[in-house]
């Protein structure tokens, strides 16, 4: 397998740094710190040290009988669904709405249904001028911009629902996961399966050991990807173009390095870089990849090895990947390897009795008898010791592969509770204090962990060795940098120290 060559370095360590870690009991207004602008008492130069919770008030839960007040992060696209799913519970007023694109046609929608609503272009700007008119917010923008609004929302006493992946960088997952804890807030990460029938199925199965003895699992979304087709062979970014009227491209960048502002970063399309977005593997592994995460108590892989890289380039993602996720023993469960395959010409193996719903009837038997599906929906395939498992993506169920032992374990299958509330309705209700959410970062930071180390392999083209005590990449000092991901842009260090 081709590995990135030396002259193609210059694109992965530019400007980067492990991230700075400051104690958290330093203290300072965060207001005089956006007029100030620096500390030079730690020898770094632009780097400041902002108080935990200076500005928010001690919020605890709010009383049943209220609804949430809520600040929405992300107004347009997936941003825009998730306020409306959220509205639809009935448990939360939308007090507050925030996007550097305001007024593009994709946030109108939402703008015309919330006229009430306070309107802001900077999520500073709305924690400092509205700090106290809600309880809980919303993040529903970019991979790479999750990270600076969360931190600030914990760190002012909000509840936050944050869009999977949680963030960009290994290291970044830490903070939240540390902040959440600090500041003691309801977290939620948006990977709504987390709230539906594989949830409650994958839990209740493996308590009764349907599901046991699991030594490997594939996870799969082969659709096309909004790369496909680029030129593999891109040597720097695209053209500058001129910024639209209605957006604040300079917020937009956030935390990260500058870049010229170009069509091709925005509106999902951030999502091709590596530099703004995880992939397909961020996108999609958390609906594929996040039951068998959880209750199989994975954590952390100590390898991560790209079997199969096509399209290799260092600015965006491959045409296709196969990722190899190595897992230890994990007490009497055994080590198992999770493999992920995306692309659409990298459909993975399935077994012979797999099924034929998803199977092309005029595809012809492979030379071993077996048929090879030619497109499978996103999903996943669970392989135990007695039983193999099948499911799709999000909330869908799993199904026991063959038809004579799906037969004779149909009277040992146990009672599936139905979940008392959708993704949305669990949040809010946790921040009424009436539930505690599913999907919350100490749950769903390792998850997402996994991801930042994968999208590492493929960015490097190389096997990482992981220690899973120390958090460190072993064999790869320039990964191990990366873990950190570079060194914040002027003015936006003190997300780093919330």
């Amino acid at each position: 397998m081709k590995r990135v060559e030396a002259k193609n370095t210059y694109f992965l360590i530019r400007n980067t740094i492990r991230t700075p870690k400051f104690p958290h009991n330093m203290k300072k207004d965060r207001r005089n710190f956006l007029k100030t602008g620096s500390l030079a008492a730690f020898g770094l130069s632009g780097i400041s040290i902002i108080p935990s919770s200076v500005l928010g008030k001690s919020m605890g839960h709010i009383a049943p009988s209220d609804k949430v007040n809520l600040a929405c992060c992300g107004i347009g696209n997936r941003g825009a669904q998730i306020i409306n799913e959220l509205y639809e519970t009935g448990l939360c007023n939308i007090v507050a709405l925030c996007d550097v694109d305001m007024g593009a046609p994709h946030t109108t929608a939402i703008m015309n249904k919330f006229p009430n609503a306070k309107r802001f272009q900077d999520f500073r700007k709305m924690f400092d001028e509205f700090g106290n008119g809600f309880e809980a917010i919303t993040v529903g923008t970019p991979d790479f911009s999750h990270f600076p609004i969360t931190m600030l929302a914990m760190s002012e006493g909000k509840h936050v629902y944050t869009e999977k992946p949680m963030a960009r960088t290994f290291n970044e997952v830490s903070l939240m996961m540390d902040s959440a804890k600090r500041h003691n807030v309801v977290t939620q990460m948006g990977n709504q399966g987390h709230s539906e029938a594989n949830y409650f199925q994958f839990k209740a199965w493996k308590e009764a050991g349907i599901i046991k003895d699991v030594t490997a699992v594939t996870a799969h979304m082969n659709s096309p990807r909004r790369w496909h087709g680029w030129d593999v062979n891109m040597q720097s970014f695209p053209k500058a173009e001129a910024i639209p009227s209605t957006m604040d491209w300079d917020t937009w960048m956030m935390a990260r390095s500058d870049h010229d502002y170009n069509k091709d970063f925005i509106n999902g399309q951030w999502r091709c870089w590596y530099d703004f977005g995880m992939g397909a593997l961020g996108d999609w592994g958390a609906h594929t990849m996040d039951t068998a995460h959880e209750f199989l108590d994975l954590g952390l892989p100590y390898e991560v090895d790209p079997v199969m890289l096509k399209g290799h380039n260092p600015f965006f993602f491959p045409m296709s990947s196969t990722l190899a996720f190595k897992f230890p023993k994990r007490g009497d469960m055994p080590a198992l390897t999770m493999t992920w395959y995306d692309g659409v010409d990298n459909v993975p193996p399935v077994p012979a009795d797999y099924g034929t719903s998803e199977l092309d009837a005029n595809i012809p038997a492979a030379s071993n008898g077996q048929i090879q599906p030619a497109k499978l929906n996103p999903g996943k395939i669970i392989y135990g010791k007695d039983l193999t498992f099948k499911g799709g993506s999000h909330g869908s169920t799993l199904s026991i592969i063959g038809e004579a032992k799906a037969k004779d374990m149909a009277s040992k299958l146990p009672e599936v509770p139905e979940s008392p509330s959708n993704h949305f309705a669990n949040f809010l209700k946790a921040c009424k204090g009436e539930e505690q959410t599913r999907s919350r970062f100490e749950i769903a930071g390792p998850l997402s962990q996994v991801f930042c180390l994968g999208v590492l392999a493929q960015q490097l083209n190389t096997t990482l060795k992981f220690d899973r005590e120390t958090q460190r990449v072993t064999n790869n000092p320039l990964a191990n940098q990366l873990l950190g991901g570079e060194v914040p842009r002027k003015g936006w260090e003190e997300y780093y120290t919330l």
